[in-house]
């Protein structure tokens, strides 16, 4: 009885000190309001389905039933209804103070065809699912939203991802705000089904992904048993850094939460990386991690200077074109910039974490506005990102407020990957340093 009571004690501490970090958000007026009921349902019936990219051309199928004796497999094939190949899946379960999750399961089917529409069922029942594989050749689509959430403000921004003729989703930390409340993970799962379960979704994780409590768990144990990314495939070692490739881009997922460090494993990984991108193949290089470094709001000012210091002169000396954020729950897209300074050399940064979330939007941004700031509002919203070629790219933020046809902000980027600026004698300097 006395462990409980503490560990009720040590969890109101931790909502405390969380409901002090909120002073620099504004609670806008909620759009609609959710309900997170358990639904009544077959207990082999699969739920929260959603995919991901796991290799060259490659799936992973990922999905939770209440029932542990369900059949782990999936079944597909390029028509409906007609699955002439099947998959096994590996299955976990965890267990989380007085939760117990049902059994997550993970399927990598594959080789698959590119820009081809599967159809697919898993655990040998229930309703049929189809994605549709991303493109081999330019042009390719990324819709990108961080810090989801689950209110109405959520909805809206998927519903507004639902009408984007995309091909994956990147989203740049914080999905569930479970915050401890492992409920809110199946919720969270089920919410975004109808959108995951037919394009990747590509995830990073964030500060509420942590679900630290204080010895008793190392964190992270949802997010990595729910949303496995291939790290393993990528030459990781942790499910919150890894790397993947489509068509003709390099996509770095960094870990904000994981060791950075120049002498950590994550660092180490990130050299080695970068060192196997082939700038003529994949002409484009992106970053995705969950804290900026590049902020004029007053919200987690200063934030992410710690890993900016180690890993920016990689980033800069690999060519990378564009960071992508969250965390600050606002838009705001930089000039090329490096080392605190306009820089031709440099990626854009952009922070999109205005997804949805249940905070509130970070309304106090600082004035004067920085030199490398170009746009910023805080507003709900999603970026849409369009490669067309290997040298041109077209970006557009739409807000939540507007019709999805409306852009807010657009700008064209050409990619570094044939310009100067790839700095190989100092990226292989860099490389090769300890």
């Amino acid at each position: 009885m006395k462990t409980r009571m503490d560990l009720r004690v040590a969890l109101m501490a931790i909502w405390l000190l969380s409901a002090a970090a909120l002073e620099d958000y504004v609670r806008p007026l909620p759009r609609k309001t959710l309900s997170f009921h358990r639904k009544s349902r077959h207990p082999s019936q699969p739920q929260q389905v959603h995919i991901s990219l796991a290799g060259h051309k490659q799936m992973r199928i990922s999905w939770i039933t209440d029932d542990m004796y369900s059949p782990a497999v999936v079944e597909y094939g390029t028509s409906p209804g007609e699955y002439t190949l099947s998959c096994q899946a590996e299955t976990i379960s965890y267990n989380y103070l007085f939760y117990s999750s049902g059994t997550i399961h993970h399927a990598v089917i594959g080789p698959l065809e590119d820009d081809t529409v599967y159809f697919y069922r898993c655990g040998g029942q229930g309703p049929e699912f189809n994605f549709k594989t991303p493109p081999s050749k330019f042009p390719v689509t990324f819709a990108v939203a961080g810090d989801l959430g689950q209110t109405g403000w959520t909805i809206s921004t998927l519903d507004h991802i639902g009408q984007c003729n995309y091909d994956v989703h990147l989203l740049p930390g914080d999905l569930s705000y479970a915050d401890y409340r492992q409920y809110l993970w199946d919720s969270f799962g089920n919410l975004v089904q109808p959108l995951a379960s037919t394009r990747p979704w590509m995830v990073t994780e964030g500060n509420h992904e942590k679900e630290i409590i204080l010895f008793f768990k190392d964190g992270f144990e949802a997010y990595n048993a729910r949303w496995k990314m291939p790290y393993e495939e990528s030459g990781s070692g942790s499910n919150l850094y890894y790397s993947f490739e489509v068509a003709g881009v390099h996509v770095i997922m960094l870990g904000s939460y994981a060791d950075y460090g120049k002498y950590s494993n994550q660092y180490n990984w990130l050299k080695a990386d970068l060192s196997k991108v082939d700038r003529e193949k994949t002409p484009w290089l992106l970053a995705l991690f969950h804290v900026p470094w590049y902020n004029s709001n007053h919200a987690h000012q200063g934030e992410g200077d710690d890993m900016m210091a180690v890993m920016e002169p990689l980033l800069y000396a690999a060519g990378v074109d564009i960071v992508f954020t969250g965390h600050v729950h606002a838009y705001e897209r930089s000039t090329r910039v490096y080392n605190g300074k306009r820089d031709p050399c440099g990626p854009v940064h952009i922070t999109i974490g205005d997804g949805g979330n249940r905070e509130g939007l970070a309304q106090r941004f600082k004035n004067p506005k920085p030199e490398w700031s170009v746009f910023r509002e805080a507003s709900f919203g999603h970026g849409e990102f369009k490669i067309v070629n290997s040298s041109h790219a077209y970006w557009s933020w739409h807000r939540n407020d507007d019709d999805e046809p409306i852009q807010s902000d657009t700008f064209w980027i050409n990619s570094l990957a044939s310009s100067q600026c790839i700095q190989k004698p100092v990226l292989r300097k860099i490389l090769l340093s300890s």
